[in-house]
């Protein structure tokens, strides 16, 4: 398993002039083997391979008087930069031909000087941790590293960054062994995300939303309308960019810190973890955009997952046709307030007289649906349409994929013995 481990470092004066050149070399290099297959498209001609935009665009050109300032940085990283570029075409056309899981891909583009920068250092760079806790890097020299936590293995790159507020970091990549799995716990939860409240347990607790993004929009918004009114091209247009610039690293910083501590919280305190399968990018394309994104449900997810597979904790995903907030967790049945105005309805009663809170009844339902999957083996797939997961009960589900006139694809559990038929959250 490999995983980054990145540190904040302090560069002096003369090595941030030599990362500077660093940062330039690999973005004209990386732009100029972007231009040169948009140009052999436009003529109709075969993309040049690799090897032979290495030969031109970085042995050749160091020769000519044009760039031969490309010698003064190390060739790892003019060499990582064409290797990027490479690998953004191949997922482009990967993407276009249906080769690659996820959305279709776009080209890549021609990077920017100005915003965040990186460059890239492999083993055959020699870069070096020296004893001293100093990296050294080639043609840089020694920097400053402020270490938090130890390496647990020798790091196979690394890549220094510069961020758009002109703090530098140094992020590593390290084989990690799978260690030891967390003490067992009893507890199992399925989690409903949203973003009226973030998270609504099948326990009963709540996670509040912090809307992080909502509390500095004021600042954001007058750091914004300064930097309107500076003249392209001035020192305090720089400084204007810089204060939005910050006003957005806070943000992202203080998400990042909650994010992490609500996954490690989660991952410690519960033996097996289900959440619905959520259409996070067509959220962010709906009325509450701003809000879905500012919630950063899917950086959650991918980080609730990757800490419950690195401690050994079960992580189960509820296909999202499910009804969970349609379902009552009591009786079985589907009844519950359907379409957009449904959504407005934060509480309805069912026909068997249990009253229902929306989000913890839908949690209570991925809950049994997550344990029915990794009974029945079918955990690992985006649901279980199409097949009898479990045995018959009182209420059925159809499957939405299915006709209106066809039969049901699988039954649902009742209510465990001891279930409460009224579920109160909200007073």
């Amino acid at each position: 398993m490999l995983l980054r481990y990145r540190f904040r470092i302090y560069p002096t004066e003369p090595q941030r002039i030599a990362l500077a050149k660093a940062f330039g070399c690999a973005r004209v290099v990386f732009n100029d083997a972007v231009a040169a297959r948009k140009d052999a498209h436009a003529l109709g001609r075969a993309y040049p391979t690799a090897a032979a935009l290495s030969r031109t665009l970085i042995t050749e050109a160091k020769r000519s008087a044009e760039r031969e300032w490309l010698g003064e940085v190390s060739s790892v990283v003019l060499q990582q930069a064409l290797s990027d570029c490479d690998r953004a075409w191949r997922n482009f056309f990967d993407s276009m031909q249906g080769r690659r899981a996820g959305t279709r891909m776009g080209p890549p583009r021609f990077k920017r000087r100005h915003g965040p920068q990186s460059i890239r250092f492999t083993r055959n760079a020699n870069f070096r941790i020296l004893g001293s806790g100093r990296l050294r890097l080639p043609k840089i020299g020694e920097v400053k590293v402020a270490w938090s936590r130890e390496l647990p293995s020798e790091p196979s790159s690394v890549t220094v960054l510069r961020s758009a507020t002109g703090k530098y970091f140094a992020s590593f990549v390290v084989a990690v062994e799978p260690g030891e799995p967390m003490a067992a716990v009893a507890s199992e939860i399925g989690l409903d995300l949203g973003l009226r409240d973030f998270a609504v347990l099948s326990n009963g607790k709540v996670i509040e939303n912090p809307r992080f993004f909502a509390r500095l929009e004021r600042k954001l918004k007058k750091t914004q309308r300064a930097l309107s009114r500076k003249a392209k091209g001035s020192a305090n247009r720089t400084k204007a960019l810089l204060q939005v610039a910050k006003v957005h690293e806070k943000i992202k910083n203080r998400r990042d810190d909650w994010l992490n501590q609500q996954v490690a919280k989660l991952v410690r305190e519960n033996q097996a973890l289900y959440v619905e399968d959520l259409s996070v990018k067509g959220l962010a394309r709906g009325p509450g955009a701003k809000s879905a994104h500012d919630a950063a449900l899917g950086m959650f997810l991918a980080r609730l997952e990757s800490k419950a597979a690195r401690t050994g904790r079960s992580f189960g995903k509820v296909d999202r046709w499910f009804p969970s907030t349609q379902l009552c967790s009591a009786c079985g049945r589907v009844g519950g307030p359907k379409g957009l105005q449904g959504l407005k309805v934060r509480r309805w009663e069912c026909g068997c007289g249990a009253v229902l809170d929306r989000d913890h009844n839908a949690a209570l339902n991925l809950l049994r649906e997550g344990q029915h999957l990794v009974a029945a083996g079918l955990a690992e797939t985006r649901n279980a349409s199409g097949g009898q997961v479990r045995p018959g009960t009182p209420g059925t589900v159809r499957n939405p994929r299915q006709g209106r006139n066809e039969e049901p694809a699988r039954t649902l559990a009742a209510p465990a013995a001891g279930q409460p038929e009224i579920l109160f959250l909200r007073e």
